[in-house]
């Protein structure tokens, strides 16, 4: 395995043990389990994530551009959509 692989998948446990154990347990600082836990998946795991899926692929290939448009056009009349 990838070692960004696997920071991403012990800091989404840790993440998501956070928010399960703040909804749970009955303790003083509950919401704040949650809050971290919530800030934690959006901050840390969801770009380590999409860095990992994203790296060596060329965006442009993903982007609303006129030559895209057009490819897009060409393969609907090609398939008869």
């Amino acid at each position: 395995m990838k070692p960004i692989k696997i920071i991403t998948f012990i800091a989404f446990i840790a993440s998501a043990s956070s928010i399960i154990s703040g909804l749970i347990l009955d303790i003083s600082y509950a919401q704040k389990l949650v809050g971290f836990g919530v800030v934690g998946l959006f901050l840390v795991v969801f770009p380590l994530f999409s860095y990992y899926r994203w790296k060596g692929k060329d965006l442009r290939d993903y982007m609303l551009t006129k030559e895209n448009l057009d490819k897009m056009k060409a393969n609907q009349k090609e398939n008869k959509i």
